[in-house]
């Protein structure tokens, strides 16, 4: 597992081929390598959508639940039912 402070209240943890952004406390984006980006359908603050896009820099990601990024930051897997 690799902890990466990408700013201020922004931290990366990627563990095997899975890369989780927190925003505060709040994981907001998965991202799988080699399948793709998924991100968060709840809107949490100004700063988090920030971070949300600082983060995907223009990567296109796939909108699910934040039950679903939750589960995935446990180490769950995610099920994509959600439109991009």
């Amino acid at each position: 597992m690799h902890l990466y402070n990408l700013g201020p209240n922004q931290t990366e943890i990627t563990t095997g081929n899975r890369s989780v952004l927190y925003s505060y406390s709040t994981p907001v984006v998965v991202q799988v390598h080699g399948v793709g980006c998924f991100r968060t359908e709840t809107r949490h603050s100004v700063t988090t959508s920030r971070h949300i896009n600082k983060y995907l820099d223009g990567r296109n990601a796939t909108t699910v639940t934040q039950d679903q990024i939750d589960s995935f930051a446990d180490g769950g897997k995610i099920t994509v039912t959600a439109q991009n």
